[in-house]
């Protein structure tokens, strides 16, 4: 297991005593893709990932589901208010349903290319866009809204991951794509967190026009 895998308990107690909201993402892999686990506390408007990591690649789904599961019923996500956000694309979907078996009541994220937000009508499980997901991340990050907390193993690859990213436009369609600028490069962390900030943004929220931009570089982007 990864040497973050407790990392975010240690010193991530509120002074002020007040409980805090988190909110969890979960990017599922399959085959040889890892599956990423991202942990945000919120104070006030601010986010920030106290906790990230990939899982191992030879761990099956059921004892992922349970080691968040267990994340989840520690100090200090057990006292406190928290949200888990599971990636419903692909493998995603089976994934989900063993979170609900555990009674995690999760919320399902399809990532699509289109251009609008669906909910379910128990906003349960929503369609988003891609862009939606990764411009809302950009724009909290850019913001001083989202920071990485000092010390995660996988902070300083989350950060390239998301100066990775690019937009790619369908000259024939004049639709918008978002991947890595190289072959070969995860963008499984960058999911992870896009999934849990925009969740924690959205799920209570009515419907509402969402700012979509992409910037490459890293200014705004704190760990």
């Amino acid at each position: 297991m990864s040497d973050t895998s407790t990392r975010f308990f240690i010193g991530s107690n509120n002074s002020s005593g007040s409980p805090n909201d988190y909110f969890i993402g979960f990017d599922c892999g399959q085959a040889q893709d890892y599956s990423a686990l991202s942990i945000l506390r919120k104070e006030g408007s601010r986010y920030e990932v106290v906790h990230l990591e990939r899982l191992p690649l030879d761990m099956p789904y059921p004892k992922q589901i349970e080691y968040i599961y267990q994340l989840m019923h520690k100090k200090p996500l057990d006292e406190s208010y928290k949200l888990l956000a599971i990636d419903y694309t692909g493998v995603g979907r089976p994934v989900f349903d063993l979170a609900q078996d555990r009674g995690l009541n999760p919320i399902g994220i399809s990532i699509t290319a289109g251009d609008s937000v669906t909910w379910l009508d128990d906003r349960t499980r929503a369609r988003v866009p891609k862009r939606d997901l990764i411009s809302t991340l950009q724009v909290f990050a850019q913001n001083d809204k989202l920071k990485v907390a000092q010390g995660l193993r996988f902070g300083p690859t989350l950060a390239e991951e998301l100066q990775n990213f690019k937009v790619r436009i369908d000259p024939r369609t004049a639709h918008d794509s978002y991947g890595s600028w190289r072959e070969g490069i995860h963008d499984d962390l960058v999911l992870s967190v896009a999934i849990a900030t925009w969740t924690a943004e959205n799920r209570y929220a009515q419907t509402r026009a969402v700012a979509r931009f992409i910037s490459v570089g890293r200014r705004g982007w704190r760990r």
